[in-house]
């Protein structure tokens, strides 16, 4: 189990590799799929050696090899957390179709989350990314049932998309639809739970930002790092809390 939890963190931190190019890439219209990665100060095509998950950062000291100039510390931020959740996600699920189905889940999350941060924004391409890898992965996991599935989708995006009209645009539509793909991944109660997660550290998050006086009550706060987080904790201890939560306040 160890080997493979081993394992499964270096393949996260390949995958993390991939998804910095999906996040500097996809907000800015270019493909992702084709073309070498560069320096974007200099424009330097990057060498096999300057592109090592996290050791090239650090053998390069957070800069440029050719130029100088400082490299994003978002660079090994996603490909260790990137990690981190594939090793987790192993230990949840084990060798199953269920964990291919959370960890191409957890690649999506992790790539909305981050383009959010920086972007103020959720991609369609990633979005239909998603809704593919749900319709295709979860027909293969079959760990959640289809109306379970439809259910989920529906209380996230349903929830999310009022709160875009009663505020009328205090939240982005991209939110609505990161919420419904994680809803289909995710089921019924699932989903509801992911979403309560998100609001509850959200809204602290929120007011924490507007104590330490870092945001303005009109400045725009990105959700969709929100909706990543407590999709990913329902992923992970879902059923857990769930019945922690049946057991304290159901008897």
């Amino acid at each position: 189990m160890l080997l493979m939890g081993v394992f499964f963190f270096l393949l996260g931190l390949i995958t993390g590799s991939f998804l910095n190019v999906v996040i500097y890439r996809l907000p800015r219209g270019e493909t992702v799929i084709w073309g070498r990665s560069h320096c974007p100060a200099c424009g330097r095509v990057l060498a096999w050696y300057d592109l090592v998950p996290v050791a090239s950062y650090l053998a390069l000291r957070g800069r440029c090899r050719y130029c100088g100039t400082q490299i994003s510390p978002r660079y090994p931020v996603v490909e260790l957390l990137t990690g981190a959740v594939f090793a987790a996600l192993f230990y949840r699920y084990g060798p199953t179709p269920a964990l291919a189905k959370y960890l191409f889940l957890g690649a999506v999350l992790i790539a909305a989350a981050f383009i959010d941060l920086e972007h103020y924004l959720i991609p369609d391409r990633l979005v239909l990314a998603g809704l593919a890898g749900a319709a295709i992965l979860g027909f293969a996991a079959r760990d959640v049932g289809v109306w379970s599935s439809l259910a989920g989708s529906a209380a996230g995006a349903g929830f999310l998309f009022a709160v875009v009209v009663f505020s009328k645009g205090g939240m982005g539509c991209g939110d609505v639809k990161l919420a419904a793909v994680a809803g289909l991944f995710l089921g019924w109660p699932l989903a509801a739970l992911a979403l309560f997660l998100a609001v509850v550290t959200g809204g602290l998050a929120a007011a924490a930002l507007l104590l330490l006086g870092l945001k303005g009550r009109k400045d725009a706060i990105p959700f969709g790092p929100f909706i990543a987080a407590g999709a990913l904790a329902a992923i992970l201890w879902g059923w857990h809390i769930i019945n922690w939560y049946r057991q304290v306040f159901l008897f």
